[in-house]
């Protein structure tokens, strides 16, 4: 559904993006979720383009309450990943020097960016219901991980000595996200929720390692390392008769005030809108195709680093369609969606990537007695 999460509110599947909505299960349901995904990509710069083919684990998520009011949820998340490299060469004169004939020397030189690493998030959150409208709720996230960049610049004259620099990240902290949902059905068939979400701005704790190679140099940077940024959500989402969903989102990001190795003018605000949609024909009804959920979403973002984004068309555009398929007997639902994302201009670097995502939910009652 194009990322929407912030106004959405299910008794069939998790919502972990906001903690309010884990209220919502039923008081004897059991929810487990857990998703993979296969990642074809084309990346594009002005020199030509390079295709590359991945696959993750999307996320493992369960739910469940834990009284009549409360609900409860844990699970691994994936929050950031690294994985890139890229080679530029050219040449530049060397000033002062000749050839036999007269003309100037060249100096020819490479540069190369390379990344790997990423850092994943473990989770619990807690949701509390008041007044049968409202539902506020928690996450507490732990997160860790490692990441290496590196860069170089080297030369085939021994004039100039070659650079090399490299940036190791070794997080380990805690984050929390709160958020809250007010909810209403009107006329039996018309529900409307609507959504809010917000993290506050936290230094991020862990160890910072700058080396130079060239000139055998160490700086240990913690002190200067990274800045969560202050992020905050806000969503509505309305249901026609358990049929029609429709939700928007609105995200916000303050990259501009965080600082990355110590610094704050590299990165900007970064903002994103979504709108996704959900049919169910007759979600009781006695044919298969009646239960079975259609998705349909689209989203729009700008880059948080500084200077990429120059106008609309080179902003970041995702959209997905999907489909729920039902198991028979159960209210749990294999998941299909399919994703094109483009990502950047080719003016720096471009990414079109298809995306293919399955994921189950299991949707059990476990919370009652039976009778003999």
């Amino acid at each position: 559904m194009g990322g929407v999460s912030t106004a959405t509110r299910s008794n069939k599947s998790i919502n972990s993006a906001n903690p309010a909505s884990y209220t919502a299960v039923d008081s004897m349901t059991f929810m487990f979720d857990v998703g993979a995904s296969i990642l074809t990509s084309r990346l594009t710069d002005q020199a030509g383009h390079r295709n590359t083919f991945n696959g993750n684990l999307e996320y493992i998520t369960m739910q469940f309450p834990i009284g009549k009011w409360i609900g409860f949820s844990a699970g691994l998340l994936p929050y950031s990943s690294v994985g890139y490299d890229l080679t530029e060469s050219d040449s530049l004169v060397i000033t002062g020097q000749t050839d036999v004939n007269g003309n100037p020397t060249h100096a020819y030189w490479t540069k190369n960016y390379y990344g790997e690493g990423g850092i994943s998030q473990v989770y619990m959150g807690l949701s509390f219901e008041l007044f049968k409208h409202v539902s506020i709720g928690a996450n507490a996230y732990y997160m860790f991980g490692k990441v290496e960049n590196m860069r170089s610049l080297s030369f085939t004259s021994s004039t100039y000595a070659t650079v090399l620099q490299r940036n190791y990240i070794d997080v380990s902290d805690f984050r929390f996200r709160y958020g809250i949902q007010a909810y209403h059905t009107f006329a039996k068939k018309h529900n409307i929720v609507l959504g809010a979400t917000f993290e506050n701005k936290s230094k991020l704790n862990g160890t910072f390692l700058q080396i130079e190679t060239n000139t055998n140099d160490t700086t240990n940077i913690s002190s200067d390392g990274f800045d969560l940024p202050m992020c905050y959500g806000v969503g509505i989402q309305y249901t026609y008769d358990n049929r029609l969903v429709i939700s928007a989102d609105y995200n916000f990001q303050d990259w501009a005030s965080a600082k990355y190795f110590g610094k704050t003018d590299s990165l900007q605000n970064r903002m994103k809108f979504a709108l996704g949609a959900e049919y169910r024909h007759n979600p009781m009804g006695q044919k298969y195709i009646d239960r079975m959920a259609f998705r349909a979403g689209i989203n729009i973002s700008n880059s948080y680093i500084t200077g990429v984004q120059k106008d609309f068309f080179s902003n970041n555009i995702g959209a997905a369609i999907g489909v729920g398929f039902p198991l028979r007997n159960s209210n749990s639902v294999i998941n299909a969606t399919f994703e094109y994302g483009k990502v950047g201009s080719t003016v720096s670097l471009r990414e079109d990537y298809f995306k293919f995502t399955i994921s189950t939910s299991v949707n059990e009652n476990w919370f009652f007695k039976r009778k003999l």
